[in-house]
């Protein structure tokens, strides 16, 4: 189908339309790169080594970016990309610009999506533009797609654009996210709106996104893997990808007790599956990630906190989703705001 036919403006343009642009590689200075790190022909967010310990689904995905972000300091007028990406996915149930595309924040402000165009192929390059309003110095971030794989990336400005590095954020310490689709940024419709990619910015927080949708099963590999990485919180949301009860009950305290021994003050968050509508095994499956925060609480610990996932959509109901389980944006954000908080005052409580 021509969509010309219907609407034209929602074609995706083939060219930036600027003559004036300089393209920069985000492997360089000054640009910073944030939840990936380059690992041959792409960015990663797991060791192979470590992924092919776990699972083959997660081995399998440990280069789709989700979490990863460039940031730098401009005064262009606008941010262009030339991007080439591989692992791409059309999901049913997820727009293309949430698998495959990216978005920018300027001065932590939504200020556009760089759209690739639905017939991209698998190893293929994309030319995008978000304009800005005037020539003004703005902290701007990237964000990388949710699910797809980045290959290379370059960032084009207006020629005599200024460009420098952007500043730390004010938690420098990455918050480290465990779990399922959701936390990997199912369903969101760009990558920004995920929810950990939505608490960075409530906390100007960096931070590492280890959700692999389908493939967190609390396995004893990537309970060390996370335990071994220096961070200011973590956050244990697998309770979706668990089998059933039972393999819940087998993994959950064993992969909470393994981070705790190697980080015994580190501010961790239990949360159980965020589910609104009730299934014949949330109440069981929530006993069990409730018995590992309690155990520990009787232990002394002061540092665990406990959040039911389905405390969070109690004023959206079901339009928080697009499946019955996925969030759409609107539950995303609902997220959270639920878990925010939480995190804000179990950091500030440690340092004080």
């Amino acid at each position: 189908m021509d969509i010309s036919k219907i609407d034209p403006n929602l074609i995706v343009p083939c060219s930036i339309g600027k003559l004036d642009v300089c393209y920069y590689d985000i492997d360089c200075a000054p640009f910073r790169i944030y939840g990936v790190w380059r690992e041959g022909d792409r960015y990663c967010r797991i060791p192979p080594n470590v992924s092919s310990s776990v699972n083959p689904r997660v081995h399998a995905v440990r280069a789709n970016t989700t979490g990863g972000r460039v940031r730098f300091v401009t005064d262009s007028s606008y941010v262009a990309i030339r991007a080439r990406i591989d692992g791409i996915y059309r999901i049913s149930m997820m727009t293309f610009t949430g698998t495959t595309g990216l978005d920018m924040y300027a001065d932590g402000k939504y200020a556009g999506t760089f759209q690739a165009p639905y017939e991209l192929k698998n190893g293929g390059v994309f030319e995008s533009v978000v304009n800005l309003q005037g020539r003004k110095s703005r902290v701007i971030t990237v964000n990388m797609p949710n699910y797809a794989n980045l290959l290379n990336l370059e960032i084009g400005l207006e020629a005599g654009a200024s460009l420098s590095c952007a500043p730390d954020y004010t938690l420098e310490r990455p918050i480290v996210y465990y779990g399922s689709s959701i936390t990997n940024g199912g369903c969101a419709t760009r990558p920004g709106m995920a929810y950990p990619s939505i608490i960075s910015r409530m906390l100007d927080a960096d931070f590492r996104n280890l959700g692999f949708g389908g493939a967190c099963r609390g396995e004893a590999a990537m309970a060390e893997y996370i335990a071994s990485l220096d961070m200011s919180a973590f956050v244990l949301a697998y309770d979706h990808n668990a089998r059933d009860p039972e393999q819940l009950e087998k993994t959950h305290e064993p992969f909470f007790k393994a981070v705790r021994e190697r980080n015994p003050e580190l501010p961790i968050i239990i949360m159980s599956r965020p589910q609104f509508y009730p299934t014949p095994d949330r109440d069981v499956r929530l006993a069990v990630i409730k018995k590992t925060y309690e155990r520990a609480r009787a232990l002394g610990d002061v540092n665990v906190y406990f959040i039911p996932g389905y405390s969070f959509f109690d004023e959206v109901e079901g339009d928080y989703t697009v499946d019955g389980i996925h969030p759409t944006d609107l539950g995303f954000y609902y997220m959270a705001r639920g878990i925010a908080p939480v995190l804000g005052s179990a950091i500030a409580e440690l340092r004080t």
